[in-house]
């Protein structure tokens, strides 16, 4: 990298700090309203978080979470926070279950949660016992949504604008998450290489390069040959990057377009083509968990339970067999 593009990544990683700094300030200000038992111990558990460097999403569940347990827990009367036992954390997760929470939200809360404990155990505040019996829920796990081949063409046959076009094959082509796509700079491109580098991943901070195949890379170029150049981001709004809305609105125009809106296809749907696609072509799972940017290889594994030809042809190989009468012998 130049040594200009190392300055602007300071100096946008100085930014970030500061927004960060902000907000933690406002969480601070919004617990220090709040009448809940040994408010000290979240204000340092918030601040430890902080200078853990966790995001600023993290911190805004981490806090509304415990905010919500602590409020909850003095409502059973309890005074001292030294006094939680397993029994307060099981009672407050049938009180989030009977808020009508989905499964996946009420494990979230709870994640957060356990961490909180954890800080306590850690700061010797509570006894470590109260996680030998932790709550386990049994979530549901849905299969990724890729979009079907056919539907793919005739979606990309749809897109005439410049700018869209290159935005939809960055999606479906490298598997980037809609946040980190836009998110990049111009200096995170390398056309020549084909390669787009990835500093911080949007969900688990882990940094990455992905790659660019010959549609995207022609797309893109004719992108950045027609776009303002003076404009830091790749996708640009009017003052900063492309917004979510925006990019939802231009996948969801699309979609109405081709008479696919039906299909419960979403933006994300592209990241799961991406996956789904290469497993169907041969590459290995290890080298797509690389690619998707997944730390465990079991989330990259549900596209194998999605796209696995060699379990399908096998079926039907044995079927063939059945129908043709090839069994013999009492079971």
């Amino acid at each position: 990298m130049t040594k200009a593009g190392l300055i602007l990544k300071a100096v946008f990683a100085s930014n970030q700090q500061t927004a960060v700094e902000s907000y933690i300030d406002r969480i601070l200000k919004k617990i220090a309203k709040l009448d809940i038992p040994d408010r000290e111990y979240f204000e340092s558990y918030m601040r430890h978080k902080w200078r853990m460097n966790h995001k600023p999403s993290t911190l805004k569940g981490s806090s509304h979470t415990v905010s919500c347990f602590l409020i909850f827990y003095a409502g059973l009367g309890k005074s001292q926070i030294q006094d939680i036992i397993s029994d307060d954390i099981e009672t407050f997760v049938e009180h989030l279950q009977d808020q009508g929470l989905k499964v996946t939200t009420v494990r979230t809360r709870l994640n957060h949660l356990w961490a909180f404990l954890r800080f306590l155990i850690d700061q010797t505040i509570i006894d470590d016992r109260i996680l030998k019996r932790k709550i386990k829920l049994k979530v549901p796990e849905f299969l990724p949504r890729a979009i079907a081949p056919g539907d793919v063409r005739k979606f990309l046959g749809a897109i005439r604008d410049i700018r869209d076009r290159a935005l939809i094959l960055v999606l479906l082509r490298t598997g980037m998450r809609i946040g980190e796509v836009l998110r990049l700079s111009m200096r995170d491109l390398d056309i020549r290489e084909k390669k787009i580098h990835i500093y911080e991943g949007e969900k688990n901070c882990l940094g990455r390069v992905v790659y660019l195949s010959d549609d995207a890379l022609m797309a893109l170029k004719l992108w950045v040959s027609k776009r303002d150049q003076s404009k830091e981001y790749l996708f640009y709004g009017l003052r900063s990057h492309l917004c979510y809305t925006s990019a939802r609105n231009i996948f969801t125009q699309y979609l109405r377009e081709t008479g696919l809106q039906g299909k419960g296809y979403t933006l994300h749907s592209l990241r799961h083509t991406f996956a789904s696609e290469l497993l169907n072509a041969g590459m290995r799972l290890e080298c797509l968990q690389l690619l998707l940017g997944h730390r465990d290889i079991e989330m990259t594994r549900r596209y194998a339970r999605l796209t696995d030809k060699s379990r399908e042809e096998e079926y039907f190989r044995a079927m063939v067999i059945i129908e043709q009468g090839g069994i013999h012998g009492a079971y």
